[in-house]
């Protein structure tokens, strides 16, 4: 269910709380290996079910990248901050694979908002802490600290909107 963060000053308020879960999200297969056409990254452990199956594993696995490049979609799922103002992928902090998603494993995410901080002439750095729970598992499938650069719209911006 998505909080109701329309504006920057909203996403202030916002400082320790956390967003979320999203909806589960099934990566099958054939996600897998679109990211794998799109990326170049063919490597066996993701494409190869055959070779997969006979791994530690048992079973191919999502790219790790994969699961992170799902959080604009499921970030507007906790948030509609981004109808309010451009959001920008300044970069990480931290990031963590923890736990492999096999081909057919659901995630979904869970967003702390950490911090909220100006930044002249450029907006407002957010500092999320994401964490990409894996259905069945004990630990995370991706622990990450992703910021964002939020450039507020200027019709978004006036008193009472």
């Amino acid at each position: 269910m998505a909080v109701l963060l329309r504006t920057i000053e909203d996403l202030r308020k916002a400082v320790g709380t956390t967003l979320g879960p999203s909806e589960w999200i099934t990566i099958d297969q054939s996600r897998i290996d679109a990211f794998a056409e799109v990326t170049g990254d063919h490597q066996w452990i993701h494409v190869d079910p055959g070779r997969a199956a006979g791994s530690d594993l048992h079973s191919t696995i999502a790219h790790g990248y994969l699961t992170l490049s799902l959080t604009p979609m499921l970030m507007d799922q906790l948030t509609r901050l981004r109808q309010g103002a451009t959001s920008l992928n300044y970069g990480l902090n931290r990031l963590r694979f923890v736990t492999p998603v096999p081909a057919g494993g659901r995630v979904r995410l869970r967003a702390q908002v950490l911090d909220v901080s100006d930044r002249p002439s450029q907006g407002v750095l957010a500092t999320y802490q994401l964490t990409y729970e894996l259905e069945g598992a004990e630990r995370p499938a991706l622990v990450a600290e992703a910021i964002s650069l939020l450039i507020a719209r200027a019709e978004d911006e006036r008193p009472g909107s």
